[in-house]
């Protein structure tokens, strides 16, 4: 076995046993619920990621492998309409069969027939593209993993908790602002090592020049924003954004509460008195468009924010997932140019997503991985406190729609110079 197969192979046992040691802390009931028609059950997550190396990989590849179960095909399916039909995804609570026992065999099952065809030698250089995505694609859910059981467990007045709260600052540093030069800069994957499609081809952008803020907004920060009304203000909202504001009907950030002393916000560490410190999170794009616009500043596009991180000499210093926090950290006064590029929230863009100049979709299922979603949606950049580590590039490209809040999601301004 060549050395890169060898670190493939490596690097998918070492993701599949993240999600395992994800769920450790988990009871059998917390892993088959779901709270809204975007987020999934734990239990799904674990069986589509095995899904899709069964069926990419292991199905058309390995000459002697059975299935494990034929009608997973159909349960497990999320969106590729080009292999066959799936269960409606907003109903996937409801699957109680299999249990959570069966889909730890079904894993069990798809991780020994892969390691072996594997080691076997008889995986073509296609199959071994697909076990790299394939890794790649798990470590996504285990992030959709903890914002989704996060989400579901919000609703609980038990106030589950994973891990034990952190002790932060009392403020965050001051916030400074960066000046980056205008020009023709370069964008997009030119490098070797993997990358997913919509991080290419590279190409060249012409930018004004322009500033960053050094850091997240703080929850301090964005606190002044709704004592001050922010979120009674028309005028500050766009279009859609004030819609979506009357229609919920929210004052204030996905998980903040309201208590006795002031806002609480509950995190995979049960309800906390809110931690003026920490990073602004789960704010949705219409929330940072409002508070961009409150301050007189405006989000960076996405091209601004890769061309500063590429300055940066630690923008490459990525926060390891921490399973005994999983939670952003406030900024360091120690830190110099631009901190929390990664590791703490996903930063919010105004970008809309597309291919860039010359995209073109692989052949086949798979180029329904990314191309697809190319409409209506919003550029985030950086990476979370929930990104698996080694899963984030200065190109990485994550995308949601304008309403979504669930994510590890923050801020970062920018302005003209």
């Amino acid at each position: 076995m060549d050395s890169r197969t060898q670190s493939l192979l490596t690097a998918f046992q070492r993701t599949r046993k993240l999600s395992t040691d994800l769920t450790e802390p988990l009871q059998p009931e917390d892993q088959v619920i779901q709270s809204m028609p975007d987020a999934s059950p734990i239990k799904w997550h674990l069986a589509h990621a095995t899904w899709f190396f069964e069926t990419f990989i292991l199905k058309p590849e390995a000459a002697d492998y059975r299935e494990f179960a034929p009608q997973y095909a159909y349960l497990c399916n999320s969106y590729y309409n080009h292999v066959g039909p799936q269960y409606l995804r907003p109903q996937r609570g409801l699957i109680s069969r299999p249990g959570v026992a069966e889909v730890a065999e079904y894993r069990q099952y798809v991780d020994d027939h892969l390691i072996r065809f594997v080691e076997s030698g008889a995986a073509t250089d296609a199959a071994l593209a697909l076990l790299e995505l394939g890794v790649h694609h798990e470590q996504q859910h285990q992030e959709l993993m903890l914002t989704d059981l996060k989400h579901a467990f919000s609703f609980n007045p038990l106030h589950p908790a994973l891990v034990t709260a952190a002790d932060t600052p009392a403020s965050a540093p001051t916030l400074t602002w960066h000046s980056f030069p205008g020009g023709i800069h370069s964008i997009g994957h030119r490098t070797e090592g993997f990358h997913f499609d919509n991080e290419a081809p590279a190409h060249e952008v012409l930018l004004q020049p322009f500033a960053l803020a050094s850091r997240l907004v703080s929850n301090e920060e964005y606190e002044h924003f709704v004592a001050d009304g922010g979120y009674e203000n028309p005028l500050l909202w766009l279009s859609d954004g004030w819609a979506w504001r009357q229609q919920q009907g929210l004052g204030h950030p996905l998980y903040w509460r309201p208590g006795d002393g002031g806002w609480h916000q509950y995190s995979l560490a049960g309800l906390q008195p809110l931690a003026p410190a920490e990073p602004a999170c789960h704010l949705n794009y219409y929330e940072a468009d409002a508070y961009a616009r409150w301050c007189g500043k405006r989000l960076p596009t996405e091209f601004e924010w890769e061309v500063a991180a590429r300055q940066q000499a630690d923008a490459r210093e990525q926060t390891a997932l921490d399973l005994t926090r999983l939670h952003p950290a406030p900024a360091t006064a120690q830190g110099q140019g631009l901190q929390q590029l990664f590791g703490h929230c996903w930063q919010w863009t105004q970008s809309a997503y597309h291919g860039y100049p010359g995209f073109q979709p692989a052949p086949g299922a798979v180029g329904e991985y990314n191309g697809k979603f190319m409409c209506n949606q919003l550029v985030l950049r950086g990476s979370s406190c929930a990104t698996p580590p080694g899963h984030a590039r200065l190109t990485y490209r994550n995308f949601f729609p304008a309403h979504a809040q669930w994510q590890f999601t923050g801020i970062r301004l920018a302005d003209y110079v």
